[in-house]
């Protein structure tokens, strides 16, 4: 019998799938659609930034920037290491499959390479994840590590349910498991993000690791409920609610920088000719003329623009 992760796909679930697949299609036909490559590697500092923030690394962005820029930066040298580390997976996830143990391993010795002595291979020894000083999970045994991992890849492979929710509920299992010495915190959320990355390969750039920094008493409590419940539904309800946000805050900035760049292109156009009409407007600007009426009244109401005389007849001032 093939294993099966116990699991329960609630309406909750169902809902959050569903407005995050309508999320992630607006993003996607959004202006920033393409994502430069700046706001790409923007995106990705933000990703590592916070995923070591999580396990206490102290360096800022502007601190893994200046690392990543090769410039000198005054900080531990492990913490240093991790940030050239993360990097380097995180660049590597287009050539690994989720379901490959051998990947896995590969990203693994990456990740934590000159960081601790058990690289690239399950761990031999017991392990426990602690809160403060309180033992809050007792990994499984490390002889029952590889079965487990096995089983997991096997059930991921198999294509079990929405990447979404899969995605949920390997971390969940694989934090269980922690199938290495260290680093398991770290692997669990680059692992889903190569897993929803397959999916969705703008996926690879979300930054959700940010919003789970943000809200880390409660991503460690869903670990811990789930570990109660004996199984992941919490989990996923709450990995899902910060996939959802995530996406929700991007469109909103994204959404905030095209008004930007139209309100600039409207402005140029008018310095040139203040005479235009709201469909010369149109064309120049490229959007349909219904947006050119909400633009100059949002740069109206701003002060930025002044009506002079009637509609027609009339003329634009820039104010300056």
């Amino acid at each position: 019998m093939s294993y099966q992760p116990p699991y329960t796909i609630t309406p909750q679930i169902l809902q959050r799938v569903a407005e995050i697949i309508e999320l992630l299609t607006r993003w996607s036909i959004s202006v920033e659609s393409a994502q430069s490559p700046q706001l790409r590697r923007n995106n990705r500092i933000r990703t590592i930034q916070a995923s070591l923030a999580i396990e206490n690394n102290t360096l800022s962005i502007e601190q893994v920037t200046a690392v990543l820029d090769g410039k000198t930066v005054l900080g531990l040298p492990r913490e240093i290491q991790e940030v050239k580390n993360a990097f380097a997976a995180y660049e590597q996830l287009p050539t690994w499959q989720p379901h490959s143990a051998a990947d896995l391993l590969a990203a693994h010795n990456l990740l934590m390479a000159g960081l601790v002595d058990e690289t690239g291979v399950f761990r031999t020894g017991r392990v426990g994840v602690y809160n403060d000083k309180s033992l809050v999970h007792m990994a499984p045994p490390a002889k029952r590590v590889s079965a487990l991992m096995s089983n997991l890849l096997v059930w991921l492979a198999s294509d079990p349910v929405h990447p979404l929710i899969a995605s949920c509920v390997f971390h969940y299992e694989f934090e269980f498991i922690h199938p290495f010495a260290d680093g398991n915190g770290r692997m669990g959320r680059l692992w889903q993000t190569l897993i929803l990355s397959k999916w969705q390969p703008v996926l690879a750039y979300l930054p959700v690791e940010s919003l789970i920094r943000v809200r880390q008493t409660g991503y460690y409590q869903s670990l811990a409920d789930a570990d109660k419940q004996g199984d992941s539904t919490v989990f996923i309800e709450f990995i899902l609610q910060a996939l959802q946000d995530t996406l929700t805050d991007a469109l909103t900035k994204t959404s905030e920088k095209t008004s930007e760049k139209t309100s600039e292109k409207i402005l140029a156009a008018l310095r040139k000719n203040n005479l235009v009409t709201i469909a010369e407007l149109a064309k120049i600007v490229g959007i349909t003329t219904r947006s050119i009426e909400r633009n100059l009244q949002k740069l109206q109401d701003q002060g930025k623009l002044r009506r002079v005389g009637p509609d027609k007849g009339g003329y634009w001032e820039v104010v300056e």
